[in-house]
């Protein structure tokens, strides 16, 4: 697999799509932190990559600016004032709709958490840092194949006039995009949540948003999680989001006896093993609220490490008893660095727009479920479980040693685990870690966001180029394993090494890249 690596003393910008990754290093130039860059490279995203994510959609970022701990936001949105699980419950519902209906929309964090970073961390003006995105959107840009295959999933959707028959190569322009972006450059979070899309998603929510929702701030600093490995002090966002799992994997498998050959079978069922150790109950424990340090107690890592055997894979039943999305990341010239990501949930998220705005809404609401009292359970102003994982790595003296994440719903903990073990312990450099095949956890019949409804013993996908001793390893210890195309994420990764950024980005899709000031 090709690799796309980039080392430089001033910074780095990694995301899947060139203009995004040009937009940041723009903002470098321009004399901005890794802060502008980020902002300015998600952006230009949400105008070229609705299908992956987009104003509509929520975002999370650690940020690392000077020695010591990380600033952590979470830009999730709430359930709107008018949610109503018995309504749901009535009408025979015993799950979230996953697409076409309103009720599985939260209010959309992006913009907040845009609004945030910039008044708290950026160098540069927001409208800086907005304008190539912009510019993008109301001049156009060639559509990638990616895009052009994806758009087809909302032929017919009202909106989304502009993606019909939409073709590689063809401009795509984004007029209400530009619209929206300008009245955030011009007016801050007001000109988005109290202007033309604010009216536009209370209109679709037929009851469900009140002004109050857009009123609120929907972005919040928060205490990041932290767990030691290898060495090193690994972070990530608290619950709501999944993070944890990434951590939890990586406690799990810090004491366990990895090969130095990740080829070799065992590393493949030692890691699968972590993951699923680490991952079974999180349906009962992922809501907005849990004890994210809780959830990452030795004793906890210790129990889970305890019941993972080298000879087969667990039967977590017997021993327990019991995407759309993007993610990118900067540094810069003074050792700064963020992990963002941000997202839709699913490919154009629920299939709806906000009438008038060309903007796609998200279906994080999905992450929800309908069992009465379940703190999960969806209910008005509260926050859905989320699969947002990114992650940071510093040293022992404090100091950014790695921003990396990747998207893939439930998979990203999974596939940012595979890659904390190659970086810490394998000790792989960026470009043979984003080169090197992956494997995801996938039960029957999945749309990615299902994983732990069934989590023994979900299905291990090695995608195609994985080693024949990875599905030998693991067929042989009991796991159901096969080889087949899987979404296996598009990941970066930007680890510093004496002043050095040295930036990966995802081989897997043509239109990433990572890139440096000159």
């Amino acid at each position: 697999m090709q690799q796309l690596t980039v080392s430089s003393s001033k910074g780095a910008v990694c995301t899947v799509d060139t203009r995004a990754s040009a937009a940041g290093v723009e903002m470098l130039d321009l004399g901005g932190n890794a802060v502008d860059a980020a902002i300015a490279a998600s952006a230009v995203l949400t105008v070229t990559s609705q299908h992956m994510c987009g104003m509509g959609g929520d975002l999370f970022a650690l940020v690392h600016q000077d020695l010591g701990d990380p600033l952590c936001l979470n830009a999730s949105g709430w359930a709107g004032s008018g949610a109503d699980p018995e309504r749901l419950r009535a009408e025979g519902h015993d799950a979230m709709p996953f697409k076409g209906d309103i009720r599985s929309v939260p209010v959309p964090g992006c913009v907040d958490g845009w609004v945030a970073l910039a008044e708290r961390c950026a160098k540069l003006p927001l409208a800086t840092l907005l304008a190539p995105a912009i510019s993008t959107a109301a001049n156009g840009f060639d559509v990638p194949g990616h895009l052009a295959a994806s758009a087809r999933r909302v032929s017919g959707v009202p909106g989304a006039d502009d993606y019909q028959d939409l073709a590689e190569g063809d401009t795509l322009i984004r007029p209400g995009i530009a619209k929206a972006l300008t009245a955030v450059a011009d007016l801050g979070r007001d000109g988005f949540y109290l202007g033309e899309f604010g009216e536009a998603l209370i209109e679709i929510g037929a009851g469900e948003f009140t002004r109050q929702d857009l009123e609120h701030h929907h972005a919040e600093w928060v205490d990041p999680l932290f767990l030691d490995a290898w060495g090193h002090r690994l972070w990530t966002v608290p619950p709501n989001s999944q993070g944890y799992l990434s951590l939890l994997g990586a406690g799990i498998l810090e004491g366990l006896d990895l090969p130095a050959d990740p080829n070799d079978g065992l590393w493949a069922h030692l890691v699968v093993e972590a993951a699923r150790h680490a991952g079974f109950d999180r349906i009962d424990s992922l809501f907005d609220g849990a004890d994210g340090m809780a959830l990452l107690s030795p004793e906890r890592i210790a129990q889970r490490r305890a019941n993972i055997s080298i000879d087969s894979a667990a039967s977590l039943g017997d021993t327990y008893g019991g995407g759309g999305t993007i993610y990118l990341c900067a540094t810069d010239s003074n050792g700064g660095g963020v992990s963002f990501i941000q997202s839709n949930a699913s490919g154009f998220g629920v299939h709806l727009v906000a009438p008038g705005t060309g903007i796609f809404l998200q279906n994080r609401g999905a992450g929800f479920n309908l069992i009465p009292g379940h703190p999960a359970e969806y209910q008005p102003q509260r926050r859905a479980p989320h699969t947002l994982s990114p992650a940071l790595i510093t040293t022992p003296e404090g100091k950014l040693r790695t921003v990396l994440g990747t998207m893939g719903g439930d998979a990203q903990p999974q596939i940012v685990l595979q890659m904390l073990a190659r970086l810490l312990f394998n000790q792989q450099s960026v470009g043979d870690i984003m080169a090197a095949p992956r494997w995801v956890l996938e039960p029957p019949k999945s749309n990615g966001f299902d994983t732990w409804e069934s989590p023994d013993l979900p299905e291990v996908i090695v995608e195609p180029g994985g080693p024949e001793s990875w599905l030998i390893g693991l067929i042989k210890r009991g796991h159901v394993a096969t080889q087949r195309r899987v979404n296996t994420g598009h990941a970066h990764m930007i680890d510093i090494q004496d002043g050095v950024s040295h930036a990966g980005t995802e081989p897997r899709i043509d239109t990433s890249a990572a890139l440096a000031p000159d």
